[in-house]
């Protein structure tokens, strides 16, 4: 019976050039196999630099292409997030890479779900109007043309990290905040980051399912946030929390459930192991499902590696596996 292997995987900053560390030579040696490892039909893969010789010029997923040389990704079809002008954006560019062609590709920015406006109240000097809260980067949407079966809905996310945003006149040094309550500000002000965008992931998984209820989703990538938190809730739509069921057909699985309790990490923080990737599916491929995995044998801890300076090689994140049956013919 054909397969389908889908992997999503936080890159952590993938990036070449001068000052650059560790070199990309090293980060090769490390990802390199590991990406192989996944064999995957479909990846998502976050935190991909981009890079330019000439700042006329349109910025490349060049550090992204040395890493894949070689290697069957490299005849993949591929989609990437961009800025307005000058292609992918410098930092943190979300790409999707697909055994089969892409049929459809989009990234979404605000299309569902308006900058919610807010007024800091411990900023300096403290403003008179509101501003808008803009999400950190687009999610990316990819339509892929299966081998065998209707087409396959992919989101590659990545949503905000759980770190206090900026709020002017609060910070006396980059990781150092003036006082607790500018903290406290700028930590909701990523919380209402981190969570809007899940909402707009929502409604657009919504939008898939009113044009076919039986559709093929995967909603997969660094949600910065565990599995009854937030983000996540408002993304898989449990009956439970929604009280109901005829809403069950719309809400989501998610795969790492498949996965023994100790083996369900993908960050090392301060000695906790802790879910922050995820692959949430639609009930028609969930069905469909036939194992996960976490490949976090070799993870180091990041709160740890930060203290101590510490860039690693591979990443801070391990990758999620999903392997699923396909229809035949």
């Amino acid at each position: 019976m054909p397969r389908l292997r889908l992997a999503t995987f936080n890159l952590e900053s993938l990036d070449d050039g001068p000052g650059v560390e560790p070199p990309l030579s090293t980060r090769i040696s490390v990802l390199r196999p590991l990406l192989v490892r996944l064999d995957a039909d479909v990846l998502c893969l976050q935190e991909v630099n981009a890079q330019s010789d000439d700042k006329r010029k349109p910025r490349r997923l060049a550090a992204l292409d040395s890493v894949l040389a070689g290697t069957g990704y490299t005849e993949f079809h591929r989609a990437w997030s961009e800025t307005s002008s000058r292609g992918p954006a410098d930092i943190h560019n979300l790409v999707t890479l697909s055994r089969w062609p892409i049929v459809e590709q989009r990234q979404i920015f605000h299309e569902l779900v308006p900058p919610p406006q807010y007024r800091m109240v411990t900023a300096t000097p403290k403003p008179d109007v509101a501003s808008p809260v803009t999400w950190d980067r687009p999610f990316l949407y990819t339509c892929i043309a299966m081998p065998t079966g209707p087409h396959l809905h992919v989101l590659n996310l990545h949503l905000r990290a759980p770190l206090a945003a900026l709020v002017p006149g609060q910070k006396l040094a980059p990781f150092v905040w003036k006082s607790v309550a500018g903290w406290a500000e700028g930590f909701y002000l990523a919380a209402m980051k981190r969570s809007g965008q899940a909402l707009e992931a929502r409604l657009f998984v919504d939008s898939l399912f009113d044009r076919d209820p039986d559709a093929m989703i995967a909603v997969a990538g660094d949600l910065n946030a565990e599995s009854r938190e937030t983000p996540l809730r408002a993304v898989y739509g449990d009956p439970e929390d929604t009280g109901n069921d005829a809403l069950s057909d719309r809400a989501l699985a998610l795969v790492e459930n498949d996965i023994p309790k100790d083996r369900r990490f993908t960050v090392l923080h301060r000695g906790n192991r802790v879910m922050l990737d995820h692959v949430l599916v639609s009930r028609t491929l969930k069905a469909r499902h036939r194992r996960a995995e976490i490949v976090n044998e070799e993870l180091m801890d990041e709160y740890f590696a930060f203290v101590d300076g510490v860039h690693p090689a591979g990443s801070f994140h391990a990758p999620v596996i999903a392997e699923f049956d396909l229809p035949n013919g």
